[in-house]
Formats: C-alpha cells, structure tokens, sequence
C-alpha cells in the first residue's frame, strides 16, 4: 500500500503517506488562509521524503471536514484530482475523527470532546469515547456556540483549536504530555488520519467522500436574498465542483 493522506479542514495544511503499517513521512503548515498556495508543494515535498513516485500510489485519503468551505474544497478537489489521475479511489476520512484518533493514540481513554474553529465564534463539534486506541463516534458533527454546548459536553476533556480560542467555555483542553495547554491537539496531523483510513481499508469499511460544509460559505454576495438552504452546496453541486476541479487539472496536465 501507499496511501497518500490530506487535510484541509483545520488551520494547518497537512500531508502525509502510509505504507500500511506506518506513517513514511508527514508534513503539515499551519497557515488558515493559504490551503490553496500551499497544498500542491506539500504533497510533491512530502512524497519526495517518502521516495514514492505519483504512479505508486495506491490509495488516496482526505479530510472531509467539517471546515471553512474554501479550505475544505482545496483538500477535495486536490485528492479527487490526483485519484483520477492515477485511477485509484478516494477514501473520507472525517477530520474530527482524526482528532480524536490522534487523542486515542496517545492514550486517552474515556469520553472527549473535539472542538475545531469555525469561525463566526462557532466550533465544529462531536463527542467521542476512546478505548484501546480506538475511537467510536457519540455524535455526529455540528456547529454550533460554545456557549450553546451542554454544560456536561463542555466538562469533557478537548481537543481541537476550541479551548485555544474559548478558554472561558471550554475550559478542559486534553493534556496528554502533562505540558498544559501548549501541548494540546489543535490541528489535524495527516499521518494519524493517513493511520485511520489505512485501518478502515483494511477492514473493508466503506469512506465515502461526501463533504462535511454544515452550513453556507463564508463569502457570499451582500445582495444576496436566498434562504440558507439555497446558499449551502448541496450534496449534487459539490460533486460537480469536484468534478469541475479533475477537469481543471487534466487541462493543466495537458498543457504541460
């Protein structure tokens, strides 16, 4: 196997490849408004530290979100484009997931918070208990307030950027190096996600690669009038922006 992994759903830009059996190299850059400018760099730099050529790989993996719909859609089409290239299927990871998966993998065992930024003085948020290393979802992902977190969810210990930006809410961050909050989980690393997909496969879980957006983009025209619903992608325009973005890249390849 060499699976390649992204995501773009947090603050960092994150690139990692797998063998199957453990991370070969990983690199991530935290930098929440330059997914687009950096991603391509990261993958062709991390592949060269895992001397694995394009036409190696065999599985491609991606943070579905929930995240910023701009970020978000960079990691999508750059996996989708890449897979179609080589003829090889995409995998979704969630990226809460990875968070917590990285909290298990560390040794937390017990219920856990992941509380991602949103932006707009939200977070992106689910319960997860971990055992053994492993995870198992109590939620699915939301958006919402802090504030508007039930007292008992906002108790739990955290991961995620939430109690970096809402330490008066979300006053527990996950401290697993005994370091404090400065040691926290706020971002997700691609290898732990790289790790997760490399299991799922190998279980023959299904990963569809549907994104988690939770609600409308960012920039939207000011005139606009349309209800929410109508702002936010549906499941059928993301695929033609997907779709879209392989074009785009082919073009690309074309000319070259």
């Amino acid at each position: 196997m060499r699976l390649l992994a992204l995501d773009t759903a947090t603050s960092a830009i994150s690139v990692a490849v797998h063998d199957g059996e453990r991370v070969l190299a990983s690199r991530s850059v935290v930098d929440a408004r330059r997914h687009t400018e950096l991603l391509a760099p990261l993958v062709v730099e991390t592949l060269a530290r895992a001397a694995t050529a394009v036409d190696e790989l065999t599985h491609v993996a991606v943070g579905t979100g929930p995240g910023p719909f701009t970020g978000l859609r960079v990691g999508l089409v750059t996996a989708q484009t890449l897979a179609h290239a080589r003829g090889i299927t995409v995998h979704g990871v969630c990226s809460l997931d990875a968070l917590a998966a990285a909290a298990a993998a560390g040794g937390h065992e017990g219920e856990l918070l992941v509380a991602s930024d949103a932006r707009r003085k939200e977070v992106y948020w689910a319960r997860y208990r971990c055992a053994a290393g492993g995870i198992t979802p109590l939620d699915e992902p939301a958006v919402t307030r802090p504030a508007d977190l039930p007292d008992d969810v906002r108790a739990l210990p955290t991961v995620g950027r939430g109690p970096l930006l809402y330490s008066d809410l979300l006053a527990h961050p996950l401290d697993l190096a005994g370091e404090g909050a400065d040691a926290a989980l706020l971002d997700v690393d691609a290898g732990v996600l790289a790790a997760l997909a490399a299991r799922r496969i190998a279980a023959g879980e299904k990963m569809p690669v549907e994104p988690l957006y939770l609600r409308r983009p960012d920039a939207v025209a000011p005139a606009s009038t349309a209800p929410m619903s109508a702002l936010k992608p549906s499941p059928r325009q993301q695929q033609r922006d997907l779709r879209q973005g392989e074009r785009a890249g082919r073009g690309a390849e074309a000319s070259q």
